[in-house]
């Protein structure tokens, strides 16, 4: 696409969103010693132009949205080791006999899996995909109702977070599509980002489950912010606060 006219951080900015896939806005302020704003307004131009995809907090090129939100079969072979390693480590931290909401995602498929070695647990989640994973004969396990979306098997809806809503539990247990620099935990699903929000209302305690992959990158949504969980269970190291 013509690049005419572009000044020579415009043409900068593009050529590090072509290189990494994605940049933040606060990353490209540091980089340029220039506001939040003025950045904002060449990320604006760039993408009236045509030249690369636009999203809360950041930027990406044209196919980045897709990149990010890979399909689940895709996200289902990526970082196997790492998600069961947050696993181990969630099951570590939830007791026998809790109240818990397990979020969607193929992290939280992992989640599942080890959870059912545990005793008695009452999980309640928005997955279909979750509930098979967990042992009904050892635990109680509830499917919120809602309307289905994609391959993922997730249910969203007003419905899904009426139940939720009414509920009081031990643990949330949350993912996301990406934690910003500036702690802001981010996701691209509305609906979904509805269910986590309150399901993080209704917990006594809410730990967020995440991949490497998916620190210093953003999405359209804010979740919380990362002070809000008790906990970050990532595969790389032990729970931090």
């Amino acid at each position: 696409m013509d690049q005419t006219g572009l000044s020579d951080r415009q043409r900068e900015i593009l050529e590090l969103t072509e290189a990494q896939g994605f940049v933040t806005i606060d990353q490209l302020s540091a980089r340029f010693q220039v506001s939040a704003q003025t950045v904002r307004r060449d990320i604006i131009a760039l993408d009236q132009s045509g030249l690369l995809q636009r999203f809360h907090g950041g930027a990406g090129t044209k196919a980045a949205q897709e990149t990010l939100r890979l399909g689940r079969e895709r996200k289902a072979t990526l970082d196997i080791e790492e998600k069961r390693a947050i696993a181990e480590r969630t099951a570590g931290l939830v007791p026998d006999e809790a109240a818990v909401f397990v979020d969607v995602g193929t992290t939280m498929e992992a989640v599942a899996r080890a959870l059912s070695g545990r005793r008695g647990l009452t999980v309640f989640t928005n997955s279909l995909r979750v509930a098979l994973h967990l042992d009904h004969e050892r635990h109680g396990v509830h499917v919120l109702g809602g309307q289905l979306r994609g391959r993922d098997g997730s249910l969203t809806g007003e419905t899904a977070a009426l139940a939720l809503s009414e509920l009081s539990l031990d643990y949330a247990l949350i993912g996301c599509s990406g934690i910003e620099a500036g702690r802001r935990v981010m996701d691209f699903d509305p609906g979904k980002v509805a269910i986590k929000k309150t399901a993080m209302r209704v917990a006594a305690r809410s730990f967020l489950l995440a991949t490497r992959a998916k620190f210093d990158r953003t999405a359209r949504h804010e979740i919380a912010r990362l002070d809000d969980f008790e906990a970050v269970v990532s595969g790389a190291e032990e729970p931090r606060p």
